[in-house]
This record gives structure tokens, C-alpha cells and sequence, in this order.
């Protein structure tokens, strides 16, 4: 399951017409055919009306309302561009021989709109964006939208909306995915999607991927009849503080369903005793006195002999775990997920030396930031970051040789060479505690003996099957993030099922 950028996408058209030779108004032929399969599947016996720009996704429209006109479909074609390039002025005139482009949209059973494509950028305005706001003025009333690629008003880059953009039921992908379909605002706007191959070559490979139930089955650890504790590892989860003892505690306890054979747990002494016979599976110890975490090199070195260490939920940012996030960058060996306030810590008191230290860290490194989290981290706005797509946590990761996993509506994993996205959740995981349960997860998952791209691809998928799953008895409103850990098990069986 590929999803492309627009420059990615037009090179694979570029490659297919002129080195492959295969026509434009063929492509352009099999993309509206498709576009009507979708609408027969959607309304078997409706009135359905085509809105196209003058764009080769308005071409696309045009094909699509001649092929349902000629199965005995209802059609209409509203139309309101007065430039079109030239497959989508063709097939405007073929149109023309089976009616009339009309200005306003007519009542109808389902809209396919044609209206812009991935090419669209900024806002809608004047006509357009008043076509828009009928569209999902009709979605309201009950009628159906089906949208070819995005939905006009997503800007094709990085999925973001500024002003009004079509609210589509369904989106057929053109090709391949496309990433303003999953990214930022385009995941709440193009509905169901789906895909349609129309025979268009990509001319290389390293494309990002969706991450896909196989794809995280392919992930997960084997587990042998012959085993034992120590054949699925040892993580520990370093996190915690007066302040948010929750954290620490949703992060073990998401670690314990992960698979992994110890898990243990790292908190400040003050707070210890809360967790005792909490969960009896969880061993626990002591950071240091007191209710915050207070660096201790000695304390320190005891996690060098764990396979997997998250560190960061709850702890609060300061010096002392900015300290210990550098200790164990330059000695642990493992794999070190950091989380939270380690990467505030980093962002606040490591900053200037932060290229040193991951230039010379000796372990595996996942950072799992949200999007004010990385912000802080980087020095770019969020702004910055979300007009970015998929460029700046891959850029990042490649110029430090870090696996970064920027958790979002779509989640973007990437160590800058690969890149996946994750769609599963809900809005239910929108609350406190749903990070703190991803890291334990994961970290779990590491220390099993998989790699942190690995990891990183089960953990997320999982976290949001649960969730999914989840909301089925609780609902998006009342989830929580210790319902998310009481779901994990049937997550995993809904990836191991044949």
C-alpha cells in the first residue's frame, strides 16, 4: 500500500505516458471508469451529479459522467471553469454529446467531486468555494459524496485546510494513496478510502507506506513452544513523578501485554508505594529519594542491562532527566525509546549539543514526540511541521540516524530512509495517557527482540486497534487510556487471525 507525494505521483505519470507510451486520455479513460464503478457500488439506482474543474481531475469527472450515462444513469455535470488543459477539454466536448454543463447542482443521490485535485493549494474562493459549501450542505440533507483523489479544498502537499474543503463520504485514491488523503486535515475529510489501479508504472522504489495488518503480522515477535522469560527480553520503563504518577503505571502496564518477558519499572522513591501489587507481574525499584527524578550515574547504569528502555513519561523537564537521557545516549546499547518530557528535557537543556550527542550515541534511538513535542525539538514552528508533509520528521531522522515516530491523526514513522503511516484510532486516544500507553508498548516490543522500525510499526497499529476496539463498549467520548491497555490483547489477536 504505497502513498505518494504530488511530485512522486507526476513522475509516475510522466514515466508511464512518454517512456511506457501509454496515452494520457487512456489513463484519463480508465481513471473516470472507475470513478463510476465506485459511484454504481455507492448509489445502484440514483441520480448522480459529476462537479468538474477544468484540471485533468475535471477530465476525470467528465469520463466518469459519460460511462454512467451510457449504463442508464441519471447524470448531471456541473461545471463552472472557463480553462481547461487538453485531455479534460476533450472530454468536456464528449460530455457535450450526452448533455449540458449546468451552473448549480441539481438534487441528486450522490455528488463525484471532480472539482480540484492533488495539484490544489491555499483556499477556495468566489465560486468555487460556494460550490463547496453546497456540496456539504446537500451531505447533510443525506446526499452521498464520492471525491477522485482528495477532496477539493485539501491542499494536496500535507493534507491542511484553510477555509472550506468537500466533507467526502468516500475518496478513490487515482492510482495510489495519496498523502494528502491521510495527513492532517485530509483524514477527517476524505472519508472511506480506497484505491484504484488505472495502470500506472512507478518508475522506482522507497515510496512511503501504509502499514497494513500483514505488514505488522510479518512484525511481531515468533513465539516458540520451547521459551522462556528471558527468550522475549527485558524492558524498563523509566518515568514518573509526583505530579503524574499515572503515567508511569499506563507505560508498565502496556509493556506487560506487549509480550516481553520482565518488564520493570523506574520511579522516584516518594511515589514507589503507589504502585505495589498494582500490577504483581511489574517489578519495581527505586530512582532515587524524593518525589522527582534526580540523576544518579550509579542508579544510571543499573538500565544498561535492560534490552529496551522508555524513559520521559511523567517525569517532568528538567536538568536531572536531560542528564540522564545524555548519560544513557553515550553508554546504554540497547534500544532507548524517549518519550515526553525526555525529549522536553532534551529540547530545553541539551539543545546545543544535541547533534554531538546523537552523533555519538551506542544505541538504537526512537524519538515518539507529538507535533509541539518535535516542535520544540527542532526549532521549527508547528506550522512548520505540519506544511511539511512527511519532509521534516525525515529529514530529522536522517540527519541524526534516529527512528522518529511523530504521533498524529496519521502517525509518520520514519529512521529517513523508510517511511509508514499509520491510520488506525480514533478520537478516543485524543486524552491524556494514550502516548505513555504507545511507549510501553513498543518498548516491550523492542526489547522482544524486534527492530525499532519493527516495533514502532506493531506498536502503533496495535495502540489504535485498540482503541478501536475500545470504542465499541465505551465509545470515542468515553475511552480511556486504561481501556486502550485492557484492549490490547484482542488488538493482537484481530492482527494473528488468518
Amino acid at each position: 500500500m504505497y502513498v505518494l507525494t504530488n511530485a512522486q505521483m507526476r513522475e509516475a505519470d510522466f514515466y508511464t505516458i512518454n517512456t511506457l507510451g501509454v496515452p494520457s486520455l487512456t489513463l484519463m479513460e480508465r481513471a473516470g471508469t472507475a470513478l463510476a464503478d465506485k459511484a454504481e457500488k455507492i448509489t445502484p439506482n440514483g441520480r448522480v451529479v459529476c462537479v468538474c474543474g477544468g484540471g485533468n481531475n475535471g477530465g476525470d469527472g467528465f469520463v466518469c459522467a459519460r460511462i454512467l450515462s451510457t449504463r442508464g444513469y441519471q447524470v448531471s455535470v456541473v461545471c463552472l471553469a472557463e480553462k481547461f488543459s487538453v485531455d479534460c477539454a476533450k472530454n468536456r466536448d464528449r460530455w457535450l454529446g450526452y448533455g449540458e454543463l449546468l451552473k448549480e447542482i441539481p438534487d441528486c443521490d450522490l455528488i463525484v467531486d471532480c472539482l480540484y485535485g492533488t495539484g490544489f493549494h491555499g483556499a477556495l474562493q468566489g465560486a468555487d468555494e460556494s460550490l463547496v459549501k453546497t456540496m456539504n450542505a446537500m451531505k447533510i440533507k443525506g446526499t452521498r459524496i464520492l471525491s477522485a483523489d482528495i477532496p477539493s479544498g485539501v491542499c494536496g502537499g500535507n493534507g491542511l485546510v484553510f477555509g472550506e474543503a468537500v466533507r467526502a463520504d468516500y475518496t478513490l485514491c487515482i492510482g495510489e494513496y495519496k498523502l494528502a488523503a491521510m495527513l492532517g486535515d485530509g483524514i477527517e475529510y476524505a472519508g472511506e478510502r480506497s484505491r484504484a489501479d488505472i495502470g500506472i508504472v512507478l518508475p522506482q522504489i522507497g515510496y512511503a507506506e501504509g502499514v497494513t495488518k500483514e505488514m505488522v503480522r510479518a512484525c511481531l515477535p515468533v513465539r516458540k513452544r520451547n521459551s522462556h522469560k528471558g527468550t522475549y527480553g527485558k524492558a524498563t520503563i523509566v518515568a514518573g513523578s509526583d505530579l503524574y504518577t499515572g503515567a508511569a503505571w499506563l507505560s508498565a502496564s502496556a509493556c506487560l501485554r506487549s509480550g516481553v518477558g520482565y518488564t520493570t519499572l523506574f520511579v522516584p522513591q516518594e511515589i514507589l508505594p503507589y504502585y505495589i501489587l498494582k500490577s504483581p507481574e511489574i517489578l519495581l525499584k527505586s530512582t532515587n529519594e524524593g518525589g522527582r527524578y534526580a540523576f544518579n550515574e550509579e542508579k544510571a547504569r543499573e538500565l544498561l542491562d535492560y534490552d529496551a528502555i522508555a524513559i520521559g513519561m511523567g517525569m517532568g523537564v528538567s536538568q536531572d532527566v536531560a542528564d540522564c537521557v545524555e548519560y544513557l545516549l553515550l553508554h546504554y546499547e540497547g534500544r532507548l525509546l524517549i518519550d515526553a518530557d525526555g525529549i522536553n528535557s532534551l529540547a530545553t537543556y541539551k539543545k546545543d549539543v544535541l547533534a554531538d550527542l546523537f552523533a555519538k550515541k551506542k544505541c538504537d534511538v526512537l524519538l515518539t514526540p507529538h507535533v509541539k513535542e518535535f516542535s520544540r525539538l527542532t526549532g521549527e514552528s508547528v506550522q512548520e511541521i505540519q506544511k511539511s508533509g512527511m519532509e521534516s520528521p525525515v529529514r530529522f531522522a536522517k540527519t541524526h540516524k534516529v527512528m522518529v515516530l511523530l504521533k498524529n491523526a496519521t502517525t509518520i514513522l520514519t529512521d529517513g530512509d523508510h517511511v509508514l503511516l499509520n491510520t488506525t484510532g480514533n478520537s478516543g486516544q485524543a486524552k491524556g495517557g494514550s502516548g505513555d500507553v504507545l511507549s510501553g508498548l513498543i518498548a516491550g516490543l523492542c526489547a522482544s527482540g524486534v527492530s525499532a522500525l519493527c516495533a514502532s510499526v506493531a506498536g502503533t497499529y496495535l495502540a489504535g486497534k485498540a482503541a478501536e476496539l475500545g470504542t465499541i463498549e465505551k465509545s470515542e467520548y468515553s475511552l480511556t487510556a486504561t481501556d486502550i491497555i485492557d484492549k490490547l490483547g484482542g488488538a493482537f489477536l484481530s492482527v494473528l487471525e488468518n
